[in-house]
């Protein structure tokens, strides 16, 4: 498995267009206290006087995002991914591969491992860290196969009587050529279906991007979780834009009329829990962010325990056809 951000440290600090002006504050904070390390001069008074404005922007800017700007922050960069919840959530982790029918898709990781002591299934996207990882992970669009991968690992799961956890974050299913000759519609179709089938406890987390029927194929579960700043969508805004003004430059008026957000979603009774992110989102704090979420796990986990797989079954049909009709 290769090596995940968690376990490294950012070099350069990447920022959003909006984050301009808390950029230039940390950048002076950082000239600051180059000089006085350098030059011996006392100025922590200065130093920690910007830094407390800095964090005022931060905690100001962060407290008003509009949709457009939690998309951005949804598709940081740093943002932690799906191997980085792997690496820190999940103990023994074993990778399982392909869809034997096809090849191996490693946009959707998946595998065995133990949360917190309790013997799960995990499948989640993976963008990918670096270049040459987004090429390889295909920027966590998924192929066929890979569709046909969770279902066969949702089987499995089934079968043994363990657990599913997903970790959304996806700008959607690959439309490739040859992903739709494969069968991409009807391998999302099967993927969804399957979750509906199965009587084990499905807890999905969308940590990024959820967009279209991509997602869904493995967030058709129990419970939705998702980080507060992700976004969840029928189709990217900029698609959206393309689809109903011919322009995808009018993407920031889709985002805003989508309700894609997580706190549009929660009241719409789309999701189920909002997961707080550090100030600054979850880039910033990785280790916190990774570690919140990972106690929402636990605590939704535990809403199944002891319930039989009929049960869980029906709950999990119940929720799903329950959307829309308290509006």
């Amino acid at each position: 498995m290769e090596p995940t951000k968690s376990d490294r440290p950012i070099a350069v600090r990447t920022y959003l267009d909006f984050e301009k002006p808390i950029a230039e504050l940390e950048s002076k904070v950082s000239e600051l206290k180059a000089l006085e390390n350098g030059e011996g001069v006392q100025i922590s008074d200065e130093i920690k006087k910007l830094e407390q404005k800095a964090k005022a922007a931060l905690v100001d800017t962060y407290g008003k995002l509009s949709p457009w700007q939690k998309t951005q922050v949804a598709r940081h960069p740093d943002r932690p991914h799906c191997l980085d919840y792997v690496a820190t959530l999940i103990e023994d982790f074993t990778p399982l591969a392909g869809d034997r029918y096809f090849s191996e898709d490693e946009a959707v990781m998946g595998g065995l491992g133990r949360f917190r002591g309790r013997p799960v299934v995990v499948i989640g996207h993976e963008k990918g860290s670096d270049t040459e990882g987004r090429i390889r992970h295909n920027f966590g669009m998924a192929r066929p196969e890979g569709y046909r991968k969770a279902v066969r690992l949702m089987d499995m799961a089934d079968r043994f009587n363990l657990p599913v956890l997903t970790l959304v974050d996806t700008a959607g299913a690959y439309p490739g050529i040859g992903a739709e000759e494969r069968g991409q519609a009807e391998a999302i179709a099967r993927s969804t279906d399957k979750c509906l089938e199965v009587g084990v406890p499905i807890i999905a987390v969308v940590i990024g991007e959820g967009g279209s029927g991509g997602a869904v194929a493995i967030a058709t579960a129990n419970r939705i979780l998702m980080l507060e700043h992700s976004i969840y969508t029928v189709a990217s805004p900029e698609a959206a834009a393309s689809i109903l003004w011919r322009d995808s430059a009018k993407a920031i008026d889709a985002a805003t009329n989508m309700k894609i957000t997580a706190q549009d979603l929660d009241t719409l009774g789309v999701i189920d829990v909002i997961i707080r992110e550090p100030v600054g989102g979850a880039h910033r704090d990785r280790a916190l962010a990774i570690q919140t979420a990972g106690d929402a796990i636990a605590k939704a986990l535990a809403e199944f325990d002891g319930k039989s797989p009929s049960e869980i079954r029906r709950m999990r049909h119940d929720r799903f056809l329950g959307i829309g009709r308290q509006l």
